[in-house]
């Protein structure tokens, strides 16, 4: 069984038991959240496809980890103006263990 989930304005696949890394939602580590916008669900041969989503089904995730990922660098240079810009930047994200896909 799996779902298609939106979050953040991404879509991901989600499978009882395991991880999605999301763009950055609030809560603590630990914390159980909902995930309403549930497009897709496919549990073997049956598929339900949302009109745009699906209704009454809601995934049951909790929080595993706050963080943010690998710094992402960009120069800028202007050759014989002696400018020379380095920025990076570390974009946050939430990691989601997957605990249940449920039907009301």
């Amino acid at each position: 069984m799996f779902a298609v989930v939106e979050s953040g304005g991404k879509q991901y696949k989600a499978t009882p038991g395991g991880f999605i890394e999301v763009e950055k939602l609030p809560g603590d580590k630990g914390q159980q959240i909902t995930l309403e916008r549930v497009l897709l669900v496919a549990d073997g041969d049956s598929i339900t496809v949302g009109q745009p989503l699906v209704a009454g089904v809601t995934v049951l995730a909790t929080v595993a980890l706050q963080a943010r990922r690998r710094k992402v660098l960009h120069f800028h240079y202007v050759p014989k103006k002696r400018q020379r810009v380095k920025t990076g930047h570390r974009q946050p994200f939430t990691r989601l263990r997957i605990d249940a896909i449920q039907a009301a």
